[in-house]
């Protein structure tokens, strides 16, 4: 048996998941030479982590990193995995005037800054141009405040004029293969301009975070690898890799559960073929076992940051001599620090196996505890798989 796989089964929460043994042998023959000292960190953003809370790390709120759309919960797309759904639950802005007064709001709030979105026209472009301004005066108004924009498609002259108007991150989702494109996004657009849309962007001086939409095509692995060989030519700032969740598709277009294990593998290759680049798990992916074996397979694969992870992930980093950092933060903030890179802090906390062991088992007792009908016990876990909904582009 892998050496992995045995340090695995001393995880409670994972003892009984089941992992393809192949897989974790060549994730460990890949990645577990690696010296302790040399390992790369990785940083679980989660809001249950209070034992590691410290002053300089702020309780976890929505209000930190919210999402702003400006055509409210329209889009003219209506994209089979989507509907427009995922825009129902953010903050509409849909005039520049309507913009300027929730930005003032959200900081007036504590706000560090915000995910800028909305929906698409039907060649798959967020209609900006109205708002470059007053992002503009945003910006010169409230220097600290960041702005990551939800980009689409675009050209060279629309990323210099996001580049101008003081975007500090530009995201898109890069999709590989054409037949995703033509039937889940309804889209008569090309892979190539996709691509394009990627070399538009790393050429200005915003970072740079693709997405890749792991399961996009009803649920099959068809485009990824494509997607991943696009960013390997235009290397941006970090990557987000996120598992779809196809809550709102139609049942005339029914989306299957993505393959853990095909999804393990996947991670593995964007490893290889990314390796100074950050890789972070975002929030959307299945939830109950597909989680935890998704979740095992990320920390084996050497993805940097985590958001929300599943019961003993951490555990299992550490397990792995992975360098852990917490970070109790909800899913907006965790695309927020991870992304942006707020101010060049690391924000996690180093936590050694013991202290990571004794506050999992600590957990674990107030929830058996609860479970046993003993009221006025908070089980600090409860909501986690779905506290990130709909903060993520999945």
């Amino acid at each position: 048996m892998s050496d992995w796989l045995e340090r695995l089964r001393h995880v409670e929460p994972l003892e009984d998941i089941t992992l393809d043994a192949g897989l974790v042998g060549a994730m460990e023959s890949e990645f577990g030479a690696v010296e302790a000292t040399a390992a790369p960190a990785i940083n679980f953003y989660t809001p249950t982590f209070k034992v590691f809370q410290t002053s300089e790390l702020k309780d976890c709120g929505k209000s930190a990193w919210p999402a702003v759309s400006i055509t409210g919960g329209d889009c003219k797309l209506q994209c089979d995995h989507c509907k427009a759904k995922i825009l129902d639950p953010m903050m509409p802005a849909r005039t520049p005037e309507d913009l300027w007064r929730v930005v003032n709001g959200i900081i007036e709030d504590g706000a560090q800054g915000m995910l800028l979105t909305g929906g698409s026209n039907h060649q798959n472009q967020v209609e900006y141009d109205a708002y470059y301004s007053t992002i503009r005066r945003i910006k010169d108004e409230f220097p600290g405040f960041k702005i990551a924009l939800h980009t689409a498609l675009v050209d060279d002259d629309i990323a210099l004029s996001m580049e101008q108007s003081g975007i500090d991150a530009a995201m898109m989702d890069v999709i590989g293969a054409q037949d995703t494109i033509t039937q889940v996004y309804h889209l008569r657009r090309s892979v190539d301009d996709f691509e394009a849309t990627l070399e538009s962007l790393v050429a200005t001086k915003m970072k740079v975070v693709p997405h890749i939409v792991i399961g996009l095509h009803y649920g099959r692995l068809l485009g990824e690898w494509n997607a991943l060989e696009m960013i390997q030519r235009h290397l941006p700032d970090a990557v987000v890799l996120v598992v779809v969740m196809p809550f709102y598709a139609p049942e005339s277009r029914p989306f299957e559960t993505p393959d853990s294990h095909a999804v393990g593998r996947f991670f593995m290759d964007a490893r290889k073929a990314l390796p100074q680049t950050p890789l972070l798990l975002g929030c959307a992916r299945p939830t109950g076992m597909a989680k935890s074996q998704i979740d095992s397979y990320a920390v084996m694969a050497g993805l940097n940051g985590i958001a929300h992870p599943a019961d003993g992930s951490v555990e299992l980093a550490a397990r792995l001599d992975r360098r852990v950092k917490v970070t109790p933060a909800c899913c907006s903030i965790a695309v927020g620090d991870e992304v942006m890179a707020l101010d060049g802090k690391d924000a996690g906390l180093d936590i050694d196996l013991n202290a990571i062991i004794e506050q999992e088992r600590q957990r674990r007792a107030l929830a058996r505890t609860a479970a046993r009908g003993l009221g006025g016990i908070r089980i600090v876990t409860e909501g986690a798989d779905t506290a990130g909904a709909g903060c993520c582009s999945a």
